[in-house]
């Protein structure tokens, strides 16, 4: 299918808001784009290891009890004024779209603080209603130093403290229903289908324990459910059923005349 999106112009390596953990940093990492970006695709096909973190109400949170559905991975960090904000706002929208598409819950999204000393529940709890988000499926997480740094090199995504606060990798991060990291996005901002057509293989396309008809009525929403770019939604396209149909019906109907023309041949 296709490759990552947006890999020319979209890639950025981000500087924010001061952050205290930048402050703390003695050294200031240098950033290599094309290993960064050799690193974030690497981890296409890793499986996503079982992490806890506490969510915005500060429960415990597993990402594994998250399988079992595709998950949205989105790594930003609360002090950022500029691109994290920007991020989330795209990744909202384009939410808002799939779930009109897809269903209502048919795949999780996490938005993680990797500002472990500042990203606090209480503070990714004030970040979530700042957005309006009151997604159920939408869980915003903290962490501690070693679970953010564990989960990060899972992703493939990299972060360094930087003297405006953190350069990071703008990237959106796709997993499947068996925690396989299966796309990587990247860009402040993208067009809808970037996110949503993999999430559509994913939702439609992985094979399920149900019936022969669920299974066919799933591959034809895969392919009959289209973006339309005048609308910015998803919508099922129903002239593409009835061409299957037709073309369906056309096969039938010189298959019969074949079979009774050797018949009345022999």
């Amino acid at each position: 299918m296709q490759r990552a999106t947006g890999l020319v112009g979209l890639f950025l390596m981000v500087s924010c808001a001061f952050s205290p953990l930048a402050e703390a940093a003695s050294t200031e990492l240098k950033y290599d784009r094309e290993a960064a970006l050799a690193r974030s695709q690497a981890a296409r096909g890793e499986v996503l290891d079982s992490f806890t973190f506490r969510d915005s109400n500060g429960r415990s949170f597993d990402l594994s009890d998250q399988l079992g559905k595709p998950l949205v991975v989105s790594m930003i960090y609360t002090n950022c004024h500029n691109i994290c904000p920007t991020i989330t706002r795209t990744v909202q929208e384009t939410v808002e779209i799939a779930r009109e598409a897809l269903g209502h819950d048919s795949f999780a999204v996490v938005s993680v603080g990797f500002d472990w000393r500042i990203d606090t529940p209480e503070r990714m709890q004030v970040y979530r209603r700042q957005f309006g988000i009151d997604d159920p499926e939408w869980h915003f997480l903290s962490g501690d130093s070693a679970s953010i740094k564990d989960l990060a090199d899972n992703l493939g995504f990299q972060f360094y403290p930087s003297a405006m606060g953190f350069d990071h990798l703008s990237q959106t991060t796709v997993v499947d229903a068996d925690g396989v990291i299966y796309r990587q996005i990247y860009g402040q901002k993208f067009d809808p289908p970037a996110l949503v057509e993999p999430l559509k293989e994913l939702v439609f396309n992985t094979p399920r324990s149900e019936s022969i008809v669920g299974h066919w009525v799933d591959t034809f929403k895969l392919f009959c459910t289209v973006y339309d770019p005048n609308t910015g939604r998803y919508a099922f396209d129903y002239s593409i059923f009835m061409g299957v149909f037709v073309g369906v019906l056309c096969l039938g109907l010189i298959a019969t005349f074949v079979a009774r023309e050797w018949k009345h041949a022999r």
